[in-house]
């Protein structure tokens, strides 16, 4: 192509020069002294040249990772370091948390959430390959709510499609038991217990919460917490376990108090209560304050004593009918007796049946009273029909016909 036929890109002139002031000669517009380069150039015939390609496009080098994936990525290692988990476990939420972070559901989603799937991913890998560890540990570790990464990680499971095993109460438990610090390393030996006795009791104690009704509805790290801290001081009930609080406790196992623990607490010693005073060589009266010298031997013959509970307390539901039905009025009129029954009806309202049995649901023995609803006061104008109940209330049987004539001629 001749140099009369280049045109410069800048102003469009075509008085275009070689420059060779340099080592490398360039090709120089006279009049705007801009460089026409080979990629600039344009001509009256052909076009050089052409649109504009961005580098993702191009073979100069392959797409690397955003900036949070691998702040993600970092994280995921340092929180398996941390918990000392295995090699395998680690690449395998490595894996996990690549293909999560970049599925077009959690794509978009804030920051936050996205690093509740770090936690999310590990406890996957951990439940894949049979590594006992809770979502409490995990979100202690994040600082996150367990409620919020429980539904994530449900939602995580759901949307990548994978079969996550179901962990039983003995693995939550002793990866519960473990943030513990109360070992013979970090506590006196008259407080120091191992790990694998405490698991053993507090699954125990957690199963027979389970069989009355304690664990229904309820979160469960409050339920481990009390349930290890009554398995603490049952192992060796001394005097120094028996003077310490959950608080103390707490700060002894260097953990995070959860306050609802101490109304599980009392729950389980109330259910303990009823289960050791069917026990039949104990002579003293089992209460809160000694239940926990009697929990090895409640645990070790907890169905036999549940039975008999179960039991005492039916034979007791049945004298107490047996012995209000004894005390009705026996009324001479067969309708006066149906009439008489269906005041009482009126009467008494139905009892809450959670307080009639042993055990009951939460929901059920601290049921919410429904608030009702009073009628509106209006004025009495003496034109309001009387209801027919209002009007059997009124209407005398033959008996009170009959006192009723003796008392006016008594009068008279």
């Amino acid at each position: 192509m001749s140099r009369a036929a280049l045109r410069c890109s800048a102003c469009g002139s075509s008085n275009i020069v070689e420059d060779a002031l340099y080592c490398q000669a360039q090709q120089v517009c006279v009049d705007c002294g801009s460089v026409v380069s080979e990629d600039a150039l344009s001509s009256e015939s052909v076009y050089v040249g052409g649109s504009d390609v961005s580098y993702s496009r191009t073979t100069a080098g392959a797409k690397k990772p955003c900036m949070n994936l691998i702040i993600g990525v970092q994280r995921v290692i340092s929180i398996c370091r941390i918990l000392r988990v295995n090699s395998e476990i680690e690449k395998l939420t490595q894996i996990y948390y690549r293909e999560a972070y970049q599925h077009e559901s959690f794509i978009r989603v804030s920051l936050r959430k996205k690093e509740h799937l770090v936690g999310c991913c590990l406890l996957l890998s951990c439940r894949l390959l049979n590594w006992p560890i809770s979502m409490a540990t995990i979100s202690s570790l994040l600082d996150a709510d367990p409620m919020v990464m429980g539904m994530l990680y449900i939602e995580m499971v759901k949307i990548l499609n994978i079969e996550a095993p179901i962990v039983n109460i003995t693995d939550v438990m002793e990866a519960h038991s473990h943030d513990y610090q109360i070992s013979s390393l970090h506590a006196p030996e008259e407080l120091s217990e191992s790990h694998k006795d405490l698991t053993k009791r507090a699954v125990e104690l957690v199963e027979l919460s389970a069989d009355t009704w304690i664990v229904t509805g309820r979160r469960p790290i409050p339920i481990m917490m009390a349930a290890i801290y009554l398995s603490w001081q049952s192992l060796k009930p001394n005097k120094h376990r028996l003077k310490l609080s959950l608080e103390k406790f707490c700060q002894l196992a260097k953990v995070n108090k959860h306050k609802p623990a101490i109304k599980r607490i009392t729950e389980m010693k109330e259910m303990l209560c009823k289960l050791g005073q069917e026990i039949p060589w104990v002579r003293e009266a089992v209460t809160p304050d000694n239940v926990v010298k009697h929990v090895e031997d409640i645990l070790k013959h907890r169905h036999a004593l549940l039975r008999r509970a179960l039991r005492a307390q039916e034979d007791a539901l049945l004298a107490e009918r047996q012995a209000s039905c004894e005390d009705l009025p026996i009324k001479e009129d067969a309708d006066n007796h149906q009439l008489h029954g269906e005041t009482l009806k009126s009467q008494d309202p139905e009892p809450n049946w959670g307080k009639r049995v042993l055990f009951a649901p939460p929901c059920v023995v601290q049921a919410k009273k429904s608030r009702v609803e009073q009628p509106e006061l209006t004025d009495v104008t003496g034109d309001e029909e009387i209801s027919d109940s209002e009007i059997d209330a009124y209407i005398r049987t033959p008996q009170e016909v009959r006192e009723f004539a003796l008392s006016q001629k008594m009068l008279e």
